[in-house]
């Protein structure tokens, strides 16, 4: 039994002990809690006034409720009303905020005054049913408000659409019928306010139905036909795809919750308004979570923020996007939330004359510029200060930029315009102006984007937009049924772009292996961060953030992507695992010999290309496979053991044991090498483990070359960032492959000398190599410049750079630079050290 928060004297200590012995159904603790709380109240009041005695009414009612299994919201709400009534007092520190909203509607609904004289107050038969009653209204009442607001909200629909509206609330309530939310609101609640939503949205009549009924298939015992024979079979089917699979076994939570999302995005392929009104019931349940269990609240806040909100983005509901990503922080991260919320609260109120000038200066100077033009500012979301925060490791005071301003105008010309008359209102921050309206975004958003520098040196983030591109920027794929009787141009824009990407997610489908390996594939491609790249012939493609040359060639055609042998960037030959960049021309060179290799899945990141490489490998005969297994494993054992180790028959007979041992065979292994099923590398330090039993330990590896062209099975080390000319040593890491590390690396110098190889540079490939140098010196103005110069004369590109004044050798006026920069060799590097140390400022220079 739930123990009592405070010392009940009697007779209420026995009262408040039966009612809770007849809640054992009530099965969670945070139900027991609550009714605790208004039992407390209740005693606490009649405690002040000596009349605990009078509670025995409130508390015989209660306790028949809860034999009736009333909802605990129910309980508490009738407990403290009857104790109002027969204390002849209320309470203006009523626990309001416990009891929720239906734990108030029923308290309001709740009269049982004609039972308190002294005749009927022991008739408790017929006061329950007289409450059980007010309780069944007080649900009704909740209903048809719920109701009432969705009819009003889909007002634009006409007179047959809102009758069969009001048809599939009545299908719905009697479907749900004695279920309810954990918030003690009736269930039908939730699919009418997600209805409610997607009426905000002006969609179709069929997705409004589709959201009123989306829990019918999967929470009661409603079937399709039934569905089919009321409202249609298109309404059905997307009901049918909004219901998860949990009547199916699955082996693991994983494993159902792929085959559930597989058969969702499967169904928004055939129709798009699925994933909408999916979106809908996530944002309500996300709206509502708190009545979770923590752990609850967790899992389904991670899976919003990884899958649902990216969702939201691709399918350009911004706004969505932006909530979704808000609730979810919220509960992911609860105390960081409310901090940086206050933190937010406090800036507003500094920060509002800033945010009023910058709005009349636009204003102003659009108007003299004659642009008409509507100009908006916006706090950014709480979550993506976070992560800027966060990326940036940053506190809240350094973030200037939270506050975010909009320009709408009426074409796309005045768009252009806007921009330059507002680079010279202020200065624009170079090389930060970007135009996705010449280059729309893949979801089909378009903006101007720019950076200017405003009053006080703090940036001021624009977006110029025309009212059309607005819509789509907030509304995405909902805007289309908004303006499907009216001008389309970008509406249609964005419903073409939709489905290039629907068709995209068909052709992922149809290389994945099973439900897990489709997830993963299409959670990859829901990130938004995009390059866009060049055909030689002009045409833009874009590919995510990250994409090498393979990921450009089976975005251009899978065909061609099967073929790839290598690739030009720029009309220089470059590696096929090179980073593609904004601006890039990239052409591809096909063999009708080429094929896909395992080693490509190391680095191409699309999903596209991920899908249609594994698909290929998978295509491939054991013979094939057999071959390039036998030749990717060469590789790999050349370059850890000597040749006349390899060469020993010995050794061979060795390996060959210990494969019989295992129930398999050399073949086999070599087989699953070929198809990617097994790393080369992690075969070849098995072998080499071998060999070293056999040779009792005495067996010398050959020393690794590296060439800058290496397979994925050798890494540059990130601790100590070697580049050519430095001394190196390679370490063997199970699971991860060769690691090269410069030889004065403190990973090195705590290895065991037995556990590591010998490695040279060879003949190398022209790249660059990334490595960190730290900068002591005397502040002045113009030193940043100078050093920047010292770099980039000797042909060093700058990465990023980060300052920290500090106080140094007891003097103050010191600064520190931590340069991250790109070189080709140690002899550029040692040049660009030289020349630092001859700046007279520059006290120290050294590499990290």
């Amino acid at each position: 039994m739930y123990p009592p928060s405070v010392p009940y004297k009697p007779p209420v200590n026995q009262w408040r002990d039966n009612l809770f012995a007849h809640t054992e159904y009530l099965n969670k603790q945070e139900r027991w809690e609550l009714l605790e709380q208004a039992c407390a109240y209740i005693y606490s009041l009649a405690d002040k006034t000596g009349k605990t005695a009078l509670l025995e009414r409130s508390f015989a009612i209660t306790t028949s409720l809860a034999q009736n299994l009333h909802r605990v919201q129910a309980l508490a709400a009738v407990l403290i009303k009857i104790a109002f009534e027969d204390l002849g007092t209320s309470d203006s520190h009523l626990p309001s905020h416990a009891l929720g909203q239906v734990g108030m509607k029923i308290l309001n609904e709740i009269n049982t005054s004609a039972y308190t004289d002294i005749a009927s107050y022991t008739d408790i038969a017929s006061q329950l049913k007289c409450c059980e009653q007010q309780i069944e209204n007080s649900y009704h009442a909740i209903i048809t408000e719920a109701q009432n607001k969705l009819l009003h909200t889909a007002s634009y629909l006409g007179k047959d659409d809102l009758r069969l509206l009001g048809k599939a609330c009545e299908f719905g309530a009697t479907a749900h019928q004695g279920q309810f939310r954990n918030s003690g609101l009736p269930y039908i609640t939730h699919p009418i306010a997600v209805a409610t939503q997607l009426a905000e949205w002006h969609v179709d009549i069929q997705a409004l139905c589709a959201g009123v009924l989306h829990d019918v298939l999967e929470d009661t015992g409603t079937t399709k036909e039934e569905i089919i024979a009321v409202f249609g079979e298109t309404i059905a089917n997307m009901v049918d795809g909004l219901s998860k699979l949990e009547k199916l076994e699955y082996n693991s939570q994983q494993e159902a919750q792929a085959e559930s999302f597989r058969k969702l995005i499967m169904a928004m392929t055939q129709d798009v308004r699925v994933i909408i009104v999916k979106l809908s019931d996530r944002l309500h349940n996300m709206r509502t979570l708190s009545a979770k269990k923590p752990a609850s609240r967790r899992r389904i806040a991670q899976e919003t923020m990884e899958i649902y909100a990216q969702l939201a983005n691709r399918i350009g509901l911004n706004h969505v996007y932006r909530e979704l990503q808000d609730l979810a922080f919220k509960h992911l991260y609860p105390h960081r939330y409310e901090v940086l919320a206050k933190a937010i609260q406090s800036s507003r109120r500094n920060r509002r004359d800033v945010v009023g000038k910058v709005l009349r200066a636009f204003s102003q100077r659009l108007v003299s510029a004659n642009i008409e033009a509507q100009v908006r500012g916006r706090e950014k979301n709480l979550y993506s200060i976070y992560e800027k925060m966060r990326r940036k490791n940053l506190h809240f005071a350094d973030v200037m930029d939270i506050y975010a301003f909009r320009v709408i105008v009426n074409n796309i010309p005045a768009c252009y315009t806007a921009l330059g008359v507002l680079h010279n209102l202020y200065k624009p921050k170079p090389g930060r102006i970007k135009d996705y309206i010449a280059i729309p975004k893949n979801n089909g958003y378009q903006s101007l984007h720019t950076i200017l520098v405003g009053p006080y040196g703090l940036p001021i983030e624009v977006q110029i937009r025309t009212h059309e591109m607005d819509t789509i920027a907030e509304r995405g794929i909902a805007s289309y049924w908004m303006h499907k009787d009216g001008e389309q141009n970008s509406f249609d824009q964005a419903q073409m772009r939709t489905n290039q990407w629907l068709q995209s997610i068909l052709d992922i489908q149809a290389h994945s292996a099973n439900a897990i390996e489709f997830f993963e594939h299409v959670k990859t491609d829901l990130f938004p961060n995009e390059v866009y790249v060049f055909t030689p012939k002009g045409k833009i493609i874009t590919l995510p953030e990250g994409a090498t040359p393979v990921d450009f060639a089976y975005a251009v055609h899978t065909g061609i992507g099967n073929r790839t042998v290598s690739a030009r960037i720029n009309h220089n030959l470059m590696p096929l695992r090179t980073r593609l960049h904004t601006g890039d021309t990239v052409e591809i060179i096909t063999s009708s010999n080429g094929h896909p290799t395992p080693a490509w899945l190391d680095f191409a990141v699309s999903s596209h290309a991920r899908s249609a490489i594994r698909s290929q490998i998978k295509k491939m005969n054991r013979s094939d496979a057999i071959r390039l297994g036998e030749k990717l494993l060469q590789k790999a054992l050349s370059s850890l053991l000597p040749e006349n180790v390899l060469l020993s028959d010995s050794l061979k007979d060795k390996y060959l044991a210990d494969l019989q041992q295992k129930n398999t065979s050399f073949e086999n292994i070599l087989c699953e090498v070929g198809m990617g099923l097994l790393q080369p590398v992690s075969i070849a330090m098995h072998i080499a483990e071998l060999a070293g039993e056999h040779f009792n330990n005495t067996i010398k590896l050959a020393p690794i070359n590296l060439t800058g062209n290496e397979s994925t099975h050798i890494h540059l080390a990130k601790c100590c960032h070697p580049i050519p000319g430095d001394t190196i040593k390679a370490l063997l890491i199970k699971d991860q492959g060769i690691i090269i590390h410069r030889d004065t690396c403190n990973t090195i110098l705590k290895t065991d000398p037995e556990l590591q190889l010998d490695a040279n540079w060879d003949i190398m490939q022209a790249s660059n190599y990334q490595t960190t140098l730290c900068l002591n010196a005397i502040d002045s103005h113009g030193l940043l410049a100078t050093i920047a110069q010292a770099i980039s004369s000797n042909g060093g590109d700058i990465k990023s750079v980060e300052t920290t004044s500090k106080k140094l050798e007891g003097i103050d006026g010191f600064i520190e630079f931590r340069f991250v920069l790109q070189v080709k060799d140690l002899d550029q590097l040692n040049q660009i050290t030289r020349d630092l140390h001859s700046v007279p400022q520059i006290r120290r220079v050294n590499r990290v």
